[in-house]
């Protein structure tokens, strides 16, 4: 009821009592029956008064049901999830949407009586109210036409549910429930919009074969459009580029079923820079199959074919599009069949071998159905497939010849050091010159079971942590090191074991796994790839200059960029731009320290959205590296501390991100969100001691780590920077409105 009065034309007008569920006398007649002491504490009079309860006006509700001593303001305001909480959020959400003051509304009509479904709207706002009238579970068909191609997003949770299309809107409601969705145009995440591509509107005409787009006259027409087609493509790296040339330098048919497709390698080159490779799995649909492709997945159309004076249609011809064969189940299915077959596709230069891991005995048999393919949303620098909830491929998009190190050190994890929190690797595709090292084409993992990756994990947990802090009613934490080395020589906080705990438990799992993850990639001495190695002065000098060059880069985009920052932001900028001798200095200590530690393979990119949470434990994913570095710098041996770094840098980000993603869902108040920063602080002061210190003890059982704790807190500090000044990098050029995030970690790192 409360959550109908609130999306009714008007102003809402709640007596007080009414927003924690406070009884009233009915047996005082008349309007007496709610002029009854509001109910503050479960003292004496419930905290209403201090005198002779036969003194009250009006005396204080004592029925079981509303009684003061359970039913109080100081009881419900801490528990985040009493009746009281739940109304504040109500009252903020309804005050952010101003369609519920002022806006029209429109009655839906239902053919289920029990539902109540209507339009709130004002200007381009638009709220769509469903409520469920009866005691019992209802469903209704809601017509919302009139919406279609819009998405209804749940406003508590800001859960986005699927387009509204033509059909009607089929919705399930719990007894006496209600939804607020506000209607906002449906999006694709992660997914680049279709380009009205000139690549789309040139037809290229070929006779017989539509492979024959690869020949010719019309391979050079292809070639165009794919310099209209790739800056578009998520995993293309040139975005910033001005590309003067694509070339297609190799091409590989591939048959499936009753279609086939071709793997194409495209040379771009750019106006400046040094040129790039990429796989390209290109295939051809005519008719009904390519009009279900345009409408399923625009990004994929690469151009329009026409092929003519086919055989046994001499005078026919197919007018087509040809398109990234990615998006094909049945071209996934055959590459995934062509592993456990050990294929080989011949192409004009060299082959494409499909081989199976060593270990890979539970590939799917000769007459087994291969598992249903599904494309992942989140498309990044690779292409990723999930068959069932048995395999995953990853199609890597960048063509570098060299083994890709998400091959090489899950093969070494999964076969030599056995491994078991990383996805067993049960396969790989690699093209093979007749010269020259082979390049790593894809990946077969088997399915890791998980519940989400540990980013995900991490904000949910920070969303209670929150909830507690406010319910608890401490105004500021207790004061507590920034330096996670100190907090982690000593006992962690009782508040903080009150406030934050499980996930302190969850932090010193994540420790232990990535420490157990070191030890396995320097478990092997015997092998060059893998042997631990020492620091030199060459490798410290080079480390320093990589350095140096990373942070210039940084300070000159933030000198370019600084003024159009928020206005809350840009004193933070400033104060960092004053710190770049400060900066500097740090990174020369690498060459002013004989270091101790050991350099072995490491993850590379290593944080909290690699990390998938199976429920009771991790698994360790993605060991691709960074894909904007080449294929020998993700090879390259470093500091286990620089994961390290990584992580610790991940959990600060998690906790900045969660006020600024989470204000809308989590917090009554989006105002309330700048008051909980001293206790985002706090959380990742205690989060990261907790992580570093079950890291550094399992990690001493090798012979990587410094030997003295001076060494140690060197190489820390100067991971540390290294990652904040890479992120504040990126955020300047990618999302302006995330850049405090990595300036507040520089600026923490120069505190007094």
């Amino acid at each position: 009821m409360n959550g109908l009065l609130f999306s009714l034309p008007g102003t809402p007008v709640i007596y007080y009592g009414d927003e924690l569920g406070m009884g009233d006398n009915i047996y005082l007649g008349d309007r007496n029956g709610v002029r009854t002491p509001m109910q503050w504490t479960g003292d004496r009079n419930a905290g209403f008064s201090s005198c002779n309860p036969q003194k009250l006006y009006s005396p204080v509700v004592i029925d079981p049901e509303y009684h003061y001593e359970t039913v109080n303001v100081e009881a419900h305001l801490s528990n985040v999830h009493s009746l009281q909480w739940w109304m504040k959020r109500l009252i903020s959400l309804r005050k952010r949407s101003k369609a519920f003051g002022g806006g029209s509304i429109e009655f839906l009509a239902p053919e289920n009586g029990k539902v109540l479904a209507f339009i709130r709207g004002l200007g381009e706002e638009r709220i769509l109210v469903v409520a469920n009238l009866s005691r019992f579970v209802q469903y209704a068909e809601l017509d919302l036409s009139a919406c279609k191609g819009m998405a209804p997003v749940e406003m508590f949770g800001n859960i986005e549910f699927p387009p509204i299309g033509e059909l009607p809107y089929f919705l399930t409601l719990g007894p006496h429930s209600f939804y607020w969705f506000s209607l906002a145009p449906a999006r694709e995440p992660q997914v680049q919009p279709a380009r009205p591509a000139e690549s789309q509107a040139r037809t290229i005409a070929v006779r017989e074969q539509w492979p024959r787009v690869f020949d010719g006259a019309a391979r050079a027409l292809l070639e165009g459009a794919l310099a209209l087609h790739l800056p578009d493509r998520r995993w293309f790296g040139g975005k910033a580029k001005k590309i003067r040339r694509v070339e297609i330098f190799e091409t590989i048919p591939v048959e499936f079923g009753a279609g086939s497709a071709v793997m194409a390698f495209v040379r771009v080159e750019y106006r400046e820079g040094e040129a790039e490779r990429y796989v390209l799995p290109a295939a051809f649909a005519s008719g009904g199959k390519a009009l279900q492709v345009r409408e399923a997945h625009p990004q994929a159309v690469i151009c329009a074919v026409q092929v003519s004076g086919r055989s046994g249609a001499a005078k026919g011809a197919a007018d087509g599009i040809l398109y990234d064969a990615s998006v094909e189940k049945a071209f996934l299915s055959e590459l995934l069949d062509a592993v456990r077959r050990r294929r080989l596709f011949k192409g004009t230069q060299g082959v494409l071998k499909a081989l199976p891991g060593r270990l890979a005995r539970d590939l799917p048999g000769p007459k087994a159905a291969p598992p249903e393919p599904a494309l992942m949303r989140a498309e990044q620098s690779n292409t990723s497939v999930v068959f069932g909830e048995e395999f995953v491929f990853k199609l890597f998009r960048r063509f570098e010849e060299g083994v890709n190190p998400d091959l090489e050190i899950g093969r070494f994890l999964t076969e030599k050091a056995k491994f078991p929190n990383v996805p067993a690797l049960a396969g790989f595709l690699e093209y093979q010159k007749s010269r020259g090292e082979p390049a790593t084409i894809g990946v077969l993992d088997r399915f890791a079971p998980n519940q989400g990756d540990a980013w995900k994990y991490t904000l949910d947990a920070l969303g209670r942590y929150y909830e507690r802090v406010l319910s608890s009613g401490k105004e500021a934490p207790p004061a507590v090191s920034l330096d996670p080395l100190d907090l982690a020589r000593g006992e962690i906080d009782p508040e903080a074991q009150k406030l934050i705990n499980p996930y302190l438990e969850t932090a010193r799992l994540l420790g232990l796994r990535t420490a157990q993850l070191h030890l396995a990639l320097a478990s092997d001495a015997e092998d060059p790839a893998f042997a631990p190695e020492p620091f030199t002065p060459f490798y410290q000098r080079s480390l320093y200059q990589s350095l140096r060059n990373l942070s210039s880069g940084m300070f000159r985009t933030l000198a370019r960029r600084h003024k159009n920052l928020p206005e809350s932001v840009q004193p933070k900028a400033r104060a960092v731009m004053n710190l770049e001798s400060d900066i500097l200095k740090k990174f020369q200590s690498i060459l002013d320290h004989k270091i101790t530690a050991l350099r072995i393979r490491c993850h590379g990119d290593y944080h909290l959205g690699q990390v998938l949470f199976t429920g009771k434990d991790f698994m360790i994913i993605d060991f691709e590296g960074e894909p904007a570095r080449n294929l020998n710098e993700r090879r390259a041996k470093r500091c286990p501390l620089r994961d390290a770094a990584g992580m610790l840098r991940s959990f600060h980000y998690a906790s900045s991100a969660s006020l600024i993603l989470g204000a809308s869902e989590t917090l009554p108040n989006p105002d309330e969100a700048a008051a909980l920063a001293p206790w985002a602080s706090f959380w990742t002061a205690w989060v990261s001691s907790a992580f570093l210190r079950s890291y550094l003890d399992e990690a001493a059982k090798g012979r990587f780590l410094p030997k003295s704790r001076e060494e140690l807190k060197m190489l820390l500090d100067v991971y540390l920077l290294e990652k904040a000044v890479y992120e504040l990098d990126y955020e300047l050029n990618n999302r302006p409105d995330w850049v405090r995030i990595p300036l507040e970690g520089i600026l923490r790192m120069f505190r007094p």
